[in-house]
Order: C-alpha cells, then sequence, then structure tokens
C-alpha cells in the first residue's frame, strides 16, 4: 500500500461497506504504483482534524467513522542521499521534509574575528586584520615594543662592527680580493652577525608567543591584555625557544647537504663541474627547505595553544598539514608577499628621506650613523605593522586545519558560550 503524501488512504469505499458489509479488496500494489493519476483531495475538500476524532453518535446506523490519516512517511535513505548538498542533507538554503517551503541553513557562529567553521583564504587575511583592528592596544604594543628592542640593537651592532672596520670592504667587492682576504672579512663579520641573528629570534619567539595568545582569544571574542597574554605564555618560552632554534637549523642543514657536494667537486680543481653541481643542489635545497617551512609551520600554535613539547608539536604540526601542503604554501606566500609589499612602501620614501637629509643610502658603500637610524625607523614601522598580521595567519591556519580535521568549531563555540 502507498502511503506518500497527497494520496488518499486506501479503505473501504462507502457502497460496499453498505452493501453487503464486506470490505473491498484493495488494489495491487503494482496497481496502486500506475495509479499515479488519481488527483490528490484539496484543502477546501479535506475534512477538517477535529472530524478525524468525532465518535459515532449513538443509535446511528453505518460504518463507523474512520481515524485519523496514516503520517506521511519519511523520505528513504536512497532520496535524502540524492538531495545531499556540500551544507547539508539538503543542500545549501534546503531544510527537512514537512514545509511548504525549505528552511534557511542557520549562518556559523562567530563569536570573534572567524566564523566557526572551514574557512577560505580571505577569511583568514581577514581575520588577522580583524584582530589587529579590534585588539590593536595589545597587539601593536606587543609588536612594538619587541621590535624597537631588537632594532636597537641590530643598528648599534651594524654601526659599531660593521661600519668601521676597513676588513669589511673585500665583502663589497668579492672580485677584487684574494680567497684568504675574503674568509678573514667573514670570519670577522661572523660575531656580529651572530649577535643581530640572536636578538632577531629572540625576539621573534616573544612576539610569536603573545601574539598568538591574543589571536586565540580573538576567536573566542575576548580581549587581552599584554600581561595576561605573557602570563599565559610564559610557561612555554623555554620550549618555543628551543622550537624556533631547530626549524632553522633544520632548514640550513638541508640547504647545506645538497650544496655541498658540488663545492667538495669545485674544490677538487672540476670548477665547472662543481658549479653545475651546486646550481643543482642549491634548487633541490631550497625546495627541501620550502618543504620544511610548511611542514613545520604550525608547530609554534601547535606548542603554544596545546602546551605540546618541541618534538610533539613539531609532530603535530606534521599530522595538521598532511594533505592540505599546498594550500597552507600558497597561504603563507601570501602572508609573505604582503609583508614585502608593505616593506617596500615603507622602504621609497625611507630611501628619498635619506638622500634628502644624509646624501647617503644603506646601499652605499659607506653608511653613517643618520642612514642607520633612518633605516632602523623604516624597519621598526614594518615589523610593527606586519609581526601581527603574520602571527595571526599562522595561528588561523592552525585552527583552520583543526576545525577541517577534528571539529574544533564545536569545542570553541561551547567555549565561547561560558
Amino acid at each position: 500500500m502507498n502511503d506518500s503524501p497527497g494520496r488518499t488512504p486506501p479503505g473501504p469505499s462507502p457502497s460496499d461497506e453498505q452493501g453487503n458489509g464486506v470490505p473491498a479488496q484493495s488494489a495491487p500494489a503494482d496497481d496502486q504504483a500506475v495509479r499515479t493519476e488519481e488527483p490528490a483531495p484539496r484543502a477546501e475538500e479535506a475534512a477538517p482534524a477535529s472530524q478525524w476524532a468525532r465518535e459515532q453518535p449513538p443509535g446511528a446506523s453505518g460504518p463507523p467513522l474512520r481515524g485519523p490519516p496514516p503520517a506521511p512517511r519519511r523520505p528513504t535513505r536512497a532520496r535524502a542521499e540524492s538531495n545531499a548538498g556540500p551544507t547539508g542533507p539538503y543542500g545549501p538554503g534546503q531544510g527537512a521534509w514537512g514545509g511548504n517551503h525549505w528552511a534557511p541553513t542557520p549562518p556559523a557562529p562567530q563569536p570573534g574575528v572567524i566564523p566557526l567553521r572551514p574557512l577560505g583564504v580571505g577569511e583568514i587575511l581577514e581575520g588577522s586584520f580583524g584582530t589587529l583592528r579590534r585588539h590593536w592596544r595589545t597587539a601593536l604594543g606587543i609588536s612594538l615594543a619587541v621590535a624597537v628592542a631588537t632594532q636597537a640593537v641590530t643598528t648599534v651592532v651594524t654601526g659599531v662592527w660593521f661600519r668601521d672596520n676597513p676588513g669589511f670592504e673585500y665583502l663589497d667587492n668579492p672580485a677584487s680580493a684574494t680567497p684568504g682576504e675574503t674568509l678573514d672579512a667573514i670570519g670577522e663579520s661572523l660575531p656580529g652577525t651572530g649577535v643581530t641573528a640572536l636578538v632577531s629570534l629572540l625576539g621573534s619567539i616573544i612576539a610569536t608567543a603573545l601574539l598568538t595568545v591574543v589571536v586565540s582569544r580573538a576567536v573566542l571574542g575576548r580581549s587581552t591584555s599584554v600581561a595576561d597574554a605573557w602570563r599565559s605564555a610564559r610557561p612555554q618560552m623555554l620550549r618555543l625557544s628551543g622550537l624556533l632554534f631547530l626549524l632553522p637549523a633544520l632548514i640550513v642543514g638541508v640547504f647545506g647537504v645538497a650544496v655541498a657536494p658540488g663545492l667538495l667537486i669545485s674544490a677538487a680543481g672540476a670548477k665547472a663541474v662543481g658549479v653545475g653541481v651546486a646550481l643543482f643542489g642549491s634548487l633541490a635545497g631550497m625546495a627541501g627547505a620550502a618543504w620544511l617551512w610548511i611542514q613545520f609551520s604550525l608547530a609554534a600554535p601547535a606548542l603554544m595553544l596545546e602546551r605540546q613539547g618541541v618534538l610533539a608539536s613539531l609532530r603535530r604540526s606534521a599530522k595538521l598539514v598532511r594533505g592540505s601542503w599546498w594550500r597552507i604554501f600558497g597561504v603563507q606566500l601570501l602572508a609573505v608577499f604582503l609583508v614585502f609589499v608593505v616593506a617596500t612602501v615603507i622602504g621609497i620614501p625611507v630611501g628619498i628621506i635619506e638622500m634628502i637629509f644624509t646624501g647617503e643610502s644603506a646601499t652605499s658603500g659607506t653608511i653613517g650613523w643618520s642612514t642607520l637610524i633612518i633605516s632602523g625607523v623604516a624597519a621598526v614601522i614594518s615589523t610593527t605593522l606586519m609581526a601581527p598580521i603574520t602571527a595571526g595567519v599562522t595561528a588561523l591556519l592552525y585552527l583552520d586545519q583543526r576545525i577541517r580535521r577534528e571539529s574544533l568549531d564545536v569545542e570553541l563555540a561551547q567555549a565561547a558560550s561560558k
């Protein structure tokens, strides 16, 4: 028998019931399937709902009144799957059966800077800029303090160590220097380069730790102060330092291993072959370094937000990146491009100011203190603006991968409602 909505339920006809009291036989199933042209009763002809519950009057003859019509059957699994769409079992903007129209799909909750669902590239960038826009006091305060401290040390070391050392002239024109003079200049520059690299790395550790905490709370719609961010990030500082020391060492090591055969062949006397092998090795080394960079790019937020160790955070990042390497590479490359654009936009007027007020530029052979100070101010402005953006992109990529793989959006929505 067919109980589809809109069909009159099968039952005995009045003539059969009043004639001989024998109920009429229902049509076979095949016949019912063919008889689809029977029109459904119109709404104004159908009996009201109260009629189905009315009792038989005393002493009345005739058959008893029938009960309520059978409820319409739910759609089968095959039909539901045929209507399945990307945002629900009935497609975007569609609801369940039972109404005269499809109910729209409710939007994802957004307690903070991003909606709690899988994110697009534009939403990740918008979330990063939104964090800077909504929580600019904390974000800019952190990045400004770190940028001023690191750039001040870099400027002083460059001015004292490099500016007045005549041995470094060989690095400007290596073709006119002997191999021994070049090696001596490189050896003399290593301490100053090491100091500036160490200070920059420490600044990056502090900025990454604090800004990751700021972004994670901005996702929940909560603001935080610099002191709160420091209290939350301080227990993980030592581990984050180990992580950010290990990652550059891995990348440089992979590049060095790829270039080493060509250098050894050149040192053995076969310079032409050695140059070709070194060139090919440098390309392979850059590819390997880029792969490692993306593979472990989510280790820092995993370490900060999940309170994991160095090696555990590396494994966690590799697990989250698996299957999405090219997507994450594209987003990170876009963030690097934005940093480059901002640095270029700031650097053009800075170069003009240097030429006007000092008559020299940072690219000239002699660099004065005025040029170093102006260049340092430009670097501080660029770092202050872009550090929250790059940290925000990395943190939101981490959250997006967990939403896609682990339904983190459910936990975030529950945490935001508390």
